[in-house]
């Protein structure tokens, strides 16, 4: 058989592997967070490492063709909210959506609650997912329901840092354990004769990028040999 006869063959079986792979490091990343070893997704995958490396050379190639569909998704439900009627609705309802996703999976979770380089999707979804929260609190604000005091990045870092232990209560406690310190956190939000100011300082949008980039992504569960 002729290289030109065996070409699409192996173009077959390339794009088999391809998505082997990605099927494969979507269920390792959501059990073990965007740090498990890469050489557990080629085995799951059925491949050699070496195949791994020729379609995914970076672990941020292969984590941006396995969570781009995700990713798009979240987005869908920030567009959903901003044309909601009623702001608090439309803010409760997207945050519900996105720590649904954050309770049963690792990866996305680590996506969404820190700072990743190398990532183009997540780019995307960070710029879009901040927009959305600007929008919408500002539209509270305005229809007094949202405290006037609260910025975006008090917001986007109460919800990273009560997204990064989504998993842990999930798991220890109970799948929809995570409903109520969500319910607690946006009842804070609300516009309120009896509230409190807020204390100062608040954070920047340089400092709330520091603070993710420090996050870092969940650790693997460690094994012990036997």
């Amino acid at each position: 058989m002729t290289d030109d006869a065996t070409a699409p063959v192996r173009r077959r079986d390339a794009r088999r592997n391809r998505e082997s792979l990605v099927e494969a490091a979507h269920e390792v990343f959501t059990e073990q967070g965007l740090e498990a070893p890469l050489d557990v997704i080629a085995r799951r995958a059925g491949v050699g490492n070496a195949t791994l490396y020729r379609h995914f050379p970076s672990r941020a190639a292969l984590v941006d063709a396995v969570f781009r569909d995700p990713l798009a998704d979240t987005m869908a439900a920030g567009e959903r909210a901003r044309e909601a009627t009623d702001p608090w609705a439309g803010l409760a309802g997207y945050v519900e959506v996105v720590f649904s996703v954050l309770a049963t999976d690792r990866g996305t979770n680590d996506l969404m609650t820190t700072h990743l380089e190398g990532v183009e999707s997540l780019q995307a979804v960070h710029a879009h997912n901040r927009a959305t929260m600007e929008l919408l609190l500002r539209r509270g604000r305005e229809a007094g329901s949202i405290r006037a005091d609260v910025t975006t990045e008090d917001v986007l870092f109460a919800l990273a840092a009560l997204g990064r232990a989504v998993p842990s209560l999930t798991s220890a406690v109970d799948p929809e354990a995570w409903r109520r310190p969500l319910a607690l956190l946006l009842d804070g939000l609300r516009a309120s004769p009896a509230v409190a100011p807020l204390p100062p300082p608040a954070l920047t949008a340089d400092e709330l990028g520091d603070v993710l980039q420090g996050l870092g992504p969940h650790r693997p569960p460690h094994r012990s040999r036997g």
